[in-house]
Order: C-alpha cells, then sequence, then structure tokens
C-alpha cells in the first residue's frame, strides 16, 4: 500500500502521465467539466477536501512551471489567491476572465473536483520539469 503523497489511484495515475506542458485543473464544487474532459471527482460534501488541500497534496509529486487562474478569483476569493500564491511563489502566474478559463478546461488533461465551497477556487497547473 502506498502510505505517502497521493493515494487516489486515478488521480497518481494521472499526474504520473503527466510531461512538460500538459495541463491539470483543480475546481471547487460547482466548476463545469466540458463533455470528453476526464473527471477525477473527490467531493465528499462541501469543503471536503477543500481546494487547497487537494492543491497542495498534488504539489507533492507534481512539478509545476505556471499556473492559470481566473481574474475573478482578484476581488471575489482574495484569501485563497493568496494561499495559492504562497505555495507556488516561483512560478508564472496568467489569469483570464473565467468564462475563457473554463474553455481552456477542455485541453486539460483531467479536471480534479473538490467539495470546495468559495467562488472561484479553481486552478490550471502547467507541468514543468524536474530537472
Amino acid at each position: 500500500m502506498k502510505k505517502v503523497g497521493i493515494l487516489n489511484s486515478e488521480l497518481a495515475y494521472t499526474v504520473a502521465q503527466m510531461g512538460h506542458k500538459d495541463t491539470l485543473a483543480i475546481g471547487d464544487a460547482g466548476l463545469p467539466v466540458p463533455a470528453g474532459t476526464k473527471k477525477i471527482d473527490l467531493a465528499v460534501t462541501f469543503q471536503t477536501p477543500d481546494f487547497q488541500t487537494v492543491l497542495e497534496n498534488i504539489l507533492t509529486e507534481m512539478q509545476v512551471e505556471a499556473i492559470t487562474l481566473a481574474e475573478e478569483i482578484k476581488t471575489e476569493n482574495p484569501d485563497q489567491l493568496a494561499a495559492i500564491l504562497a505555495v507556488l511563489p516561483n512560478v508564472d502566474v496568467t489569469f483570464v476572465p473565467h468564462e475563457e478559463f473554463k474553455q481552456q478546461l477542455g485541453a486539460t488533461r483531467a479536471v480534479v473536483r473538490t467539495g470546495e465551497s468559495h467562488p472561484f477556487a479553481n486552478i490550471i497547473l502547467r507541468s514543468g520539469v524536474a530537472f
């Protein structure tokens, strides 16, 4: 049995399959997942698991070089923005309107659904290289 890192087998497999520049999204409970895009649903109840816990767990195994966030997070969820930037201090950050963010989800390897119930707690992680 695996004892550290990502324990969800589907999520662990998805992260392990990622190469440089591939993208993975993490979203709140209400983020729509485009048809044809893999959804890894971790939500149990509202706030379980929360966005930040899932993000930090994924970061234990995934090298990230850039992130995309909805522009609206700046005004609608500044505390979440600060928490994201605290754990990803040295990555390129792109802000786009939420509607454009949702369109980009179709190009991701998967969308990880959390139980997060605060607005705009969504991110697209772009994979880097660990060397």
